[in-house]
């Protein structure tokens, strides 16, 4: 099998499959099951809707509180295409890149199990586009999170049909113009077709995977970082017995004081004797705060695999029980209290963080006032913890949930919707705003750590500090500090966590 291709197929997908297939910017295949499971769907919806005049949603009926319209045959091809331009209303920014690549390869997922009833034509086309990197234009305001992300699929859609815009060669181009590039015909909906490419959590979900995924590598760094802030503001190791926690066994608070404990082990400063009798809250209590929230991460990773590998449209169709069934999968309700649950988690690793930076600031322990030998000429790294305040502020304005609210639509036929593209959208903000206030206490432990030599700390602290100095060299006088921020971010993004975590 070509390892640079992934074979999409029924069996369950992983995100760690996803990370894999991004990482190394695979291409996509449907393995023969697929591929027989989408020919016999659509063959089975094919004869019921020649053998009998039953009303099925959205295939010979209108849409929402249109759903008793019967429509007639010669209109369903026009009803499938008016669905995809009525619905193409999504305003704001757009989505970024990655996020729609991340859909367009989770609408192929869905569709892949042969409960959709479209056509194998369809499916490939998308996977073309996948394999092409051609992004359609997806805005992010428009979904409510039920009947599917109605607004951003259609705007996926719109591509496939030759309408709308789309990213090709990193240019914004009109999607007629890129079929005309790639020698194609625009697809000419058929029956359903429309209705299984809006109905669908994948815009939701392509956010809450992008966050998920991230946020195991943030979580990983959260402890790193935390651990150089431990030795630079010279704490104890005392918080981190496992005695301690094995007394509060929760799974996640257990390993991350033994991970600190792994992290710092060997550090001669740790080993010194103190003065502090005890630790401000945002150094003793590590574990049980980034536990916590480690906790949740491993919860939405579940939410997030179990929507990877589930058909999200409707009606679903059945081709072994004979059987078309409107149901409400659409509902995106798991995803939108995931991505909350997430954004608050996250939050709560940078509220942590930007406390533990305003410490080591403070002038304290030894530390010179805003980690600067010469404070008052100097203001040293006294306003990056007014940015990362600023910073932590806005992460709590964004956790306000989004899966508590519903608005009515569709005449009362939606009566009660999750707001789950609503959750995602405002994680992935949440999810940067915890890379850059993690970056700038990075910059702050590094900076205070030089306040304690020639004493050293552990030999995975120092390798991180030695590999964040080839970036950001030390701050001996006042200098334009936002350069320093941006490199901060770039040196997280483009190193491994995981080369400093101990076995």
């Amino acid at each position: 099998m070509n390892k640079n291709y992934h074979h999409i197929n029924p069996e369950f997908l992983t995100i760690a499959q996803v990370k894999e297939i991004i990482h190394f910017d695979k291409k996509i295949k449907l393995s023969n099951e697929s591929k027989k499971a989408i020919l016999d769907c659509r063959k089975f919806l094919e004869k019921k809707l020649k053998s009998n005049d039953t009303l099925y949603y959205g295939i010979n009926t209108g849409f929402g509180s249109l759903c008793n319209v019967k429509i007639n045959e010669n209109e369903i091809e026009a009803l499938q295409e008016n669905l995809v331009k009525s619905h193409a209303c999504g305003i704001g920014d757009e989505a970024p890149k990655e996020i729609i690549k991340l859909i367009i390869l989770l609408k192929i997922q869905s569709l892949s199990y042969g409960h959709s009833g479209v056509r194998l034509e369809l499916v490939q086309r998308l996977i073309d586009f996948y394999n092409h990197d051609i992004l359609p234009i997806i805005y992010q305001q428009g979904s409510l999170g039920a009947s599917g992300d109605l607004a951003p699929l259609a705007h996926l859609s719109l591509a496939l049909i030759g309408e709308g815009e789309v990213y090709f060669q990193n240019k914004k181009i009109t999607a007629a113009r890129v079929h005309k590039k790639m020698g194609w015909v625009p697809l000419t909906l058929k029956s359903k077709e429309g209705l299984a490419l809006l109905n669908g959590t994948q815009f939701s979900l392509a956010y809450a995977l992008w966050s998920s995924l991230h946020s195991d590598r943030l979580s990983k760094y959260s402890d790193i970082i935390a651990a150089l802030s431990i030795d630079a503001f010279d704490c104890k190791l005392e918080p981190f017995d496992l005695r301690v926690h094995t007394n509060r066994p929760h799974t996640w608070q257990v390993k991350t004081a033994y991970r600190i404990q792994k992290i710092l082990q060997g550090s001669e400063i740790i080993e010194q004797e103190k003065i502090n009798v005890q630790d401000p809250y945002a150094f003793r209590c590590i574990p049980q705060v980034h536990g916590a929230s480690k906790s949740t991460i491993d919860y939405v990773r579940n939410v997030v695999e179990t929507e990877l590998n589930s058909i999200t449209d409707n009606p679903n169709i059945f081709p072994n029980s004979d059987g078309i069934i409107s149901g409400g999968n659409f509902h995106a309700q798991p995803l939108a209290l995931a991505s909350d649950f997430l954004a608050i988690a996250l939050a709560e690793l940078g509220n942590i963080s930007e406390r533990r930076l305003y410490q080591l600031i403070g002038g304290q322990r030894g530390l010179p006032p805003f980690l600067t030998s010469g404070a008052g000429l100097h203001s040293g790294l006294m306003i990056t913890q007014y940015t990362a305040a600023s910073i932590a502020s806005q992460n709590k304005q964004l956790c306000t949930p989004a899966s508590v609210d519903s608005i009515v639509s569709c005449n009362g036929q939606e009566d009660h919707v999750s707001m789950a593209a609503n959750a995602g959208t405002k994680c992935y903000k949440v999810v940067n705003n915890l890379e850059s206030l993690l970056a700038i206490e990075l910059i702050a432990a590094a900076q205070a750590l030089e306040f304690r030599r020639p004493s050293q700390s552990s030999k995975i602290v120092e390798k991180f500090w030695a590999d964040f100095r080839k970036t950001i060299p030390k701050l001996k006088e006042d200098r334009i500090l936002y350069k320093d921020m941006h490199l901060a971010v770039q040196f997280l993004r483009n190193t491994n966590p995981s080369a400093y975590i101990p076995n």
